[in-house]
């Protein structure tokens, strides 16, 4: 009798485990989502990605995995990258910052694309219509306008005796005509004068911050631009150094010495590219959403650094910011 039982207890647990090997089995592998970064990680802008997938059920490890690409503001790599993320067999593409989106569009008419980006998606030619995107490609816009007029207008409201304030810009960037033509309109109307100052690599940052000290240019504004973006505490940092008021806009970058920051709440781009990433992944055509068009800003201002360059910010300045480093 027990030999019998023993025999069953054998038999049924044979059987479960071999029940449990082929249910194993059958489950499908996690999608993969192929993320595509222009510039490089960082903490914040990977974790607040996450946490917008989790919105959707997607939770990375288990049942979706990232491949992370980044072409750490090299963007002549993106082309390759895309292309090896495709042959990864990925199930998306999420892109962040215009020239991976440009990448991924052009890599790719099959797999489903969502963007994060700062710059207007028309402009930039990812799509033709904010509400009809395409046939494979979405994402999210902090395209807000007047950006940086603003800038330029809280820089000279600081230092209103400036006559000249420095504009830095990227020359590889796509929008850079439309940035010098609205630069120089808005300096026109604020009756001051705006001098050019170009840098496409870390290496420029010297000599340019140097022309500008040699010029006795001692204000700056920064445009909008991925590679920027990366090195936005480089950037802060080689300002204060200068004796340059500086403004731009990211939190690395006053945190790192930069007087003021004006610009996009990264926080919602990167959540709702994560939304929208979970919401692909579960099965929407991303010609069916919207391109998500963020308006929120945010405003940063370093009292410390305005006391080490002799500064005052007036008190209307202060009173817009949503945190004062103190």
């Amino acid at each position: 009798m027990t030999t019998k039982f023993t025999r069953w207890l054998c038999v049924g647990a044979i059987a479960a485990a071999m029940l449990s090997c082929r249910s194993n089995a059958q489950q499908p592998p996690a999608p993969i989502i192929g993320l595509l970064d222009s510039s490089s990680a960082t903490p914040f802008k990977l974790s607040t990605f996450y946490e917008g997938l989790k919105v959707e059920g997607f939770s990375r490890n288990q049942n979706v995995t990232v491949e992370y690409h980044s072409a750490e503001n090299d963007y002549a790599r993106l082309p390759q990258l895309a292309a090896d993320l495709i042959d990864r067999g990925v199930a998306m593409i999420t892109a962040l910052g215009a020239p991976a989106a440009i990448a991924a569009k052009g890599a790719t008419t099959r797999i489903p694309v969502v963007f994060a980006i700062s710059a207007n998606p028309i402009e930039v030619g990812l799509v033709a219509s904010l509400n009809h995107p395409g046939v494979n490609i979405t994402g999210v816009t902090a395209a807000a306008t007047g950006r940086e007029q603003k800038r330029l207008e809280l820089l000279h409201a600081t230092i209103p005796d400036a006559p000249i304030i420095g504009f830095l810009l990227n020359p590889h960037n796509l929008q850079q005509d439309i940035q010098i033509k609205n630069a120089l309109a808005s300096a026109q109307k604020l009756g001051v004068q705006i001098k050019l100052v170009r840098a496409s690599t870390a290496g420029d940052f010297g000599s340019g911050f140097a022309e500008l000290v040699q010029s006795r240019t001692g204000s700056l504004v920064i445009a909008d631009d991925e590679f920027f973006l990366g090195a936005s505490a480089e950037l802060g940092s080689l300002a204060l150094r200068r004796n340059i008021a500086a403004i731009f806009e990211g939190a690395a970058f006053t945190a790192a010495g930069g007087l003021m920051s004006y610009g996009t709440r990264f926080a919602e781009l990167y959540h709702q590219a994560g939304v929208y990433s979970g919401m692909v992944l579960a099965g929407a055509a991303p010609a069916e959403l919207p391109i998500y068009q963020s308006t929120r800003v945010e405003m940063i201002a370093n009292l410390r650094t305005a006391k080490t360059l002799g500064l005052v910010l007036p008190q209307p300045i202060i009173d817009q910011t949503t945190t004062l480093i103190r």
